[in-house]
């Protein structure tokens, strides 16, 4: 099955790590605070994709053994997948953060605060207490 893109749930401890999308009316979900990852690129894997954007949007290298994936129906491409990457974060590695051009900002968000955020991209909400065996919102 074709797959449209992939985000990252990356925690440190309690926290996970969220952007706030830059507020333009042309962007799904403008003003919400998003995952990071993006749309794929011809060409690339779903863990592929995931690891050039949060290059790209935060300058963080992972490799792909420290994910996990996990597939979901995409919510945008009827009968394409995207998938959510979950994997842990140093606080060294959140120190190297350097914030690309897309979106507000960021920080490290309790994952209980994203869960109950009224500006939290929706869809996420769910995925993110299935990968974490969570209650659903």
């Amino acid at each position: 099955m074709r797959f449209i893109g992939a985000k990252l749930l990356l925690q440190h401890g309690d926290c996970l790590l969220a952007m706030l999308r830059d507020d333009f009316d042309h962007i799904p979900f403008p003003a919400h605070w998003d995952l990071p990852g993006g749309g794929a690129e011809p060409g690339e894997t779903p863990v592929d994709c995931a690891l050039r954007e949060l290059a790209e949007e935060f300058g963080l290298r992972l490799t792909p053994e420290r994910l996990t994936g996990h597939r979901f129906p995409s919510t945008q491409a009827l009968g394409q997948d995207s998938w959510l990457f979950h994997g842990q974060i140093t606080e060294a590695e959140i120190a190297a953060i350097r914030f690309g051009d897309e979106g507000q900002g960021w920080q490290m968000m309790p994952v209980a605060e994203y869960l109950a955020h009224p500006m939290a991209v929706p869809q996420f909400k769910p995925r993110i207490c299935h990968v974490l065996g969570l209650p659903a919102p």
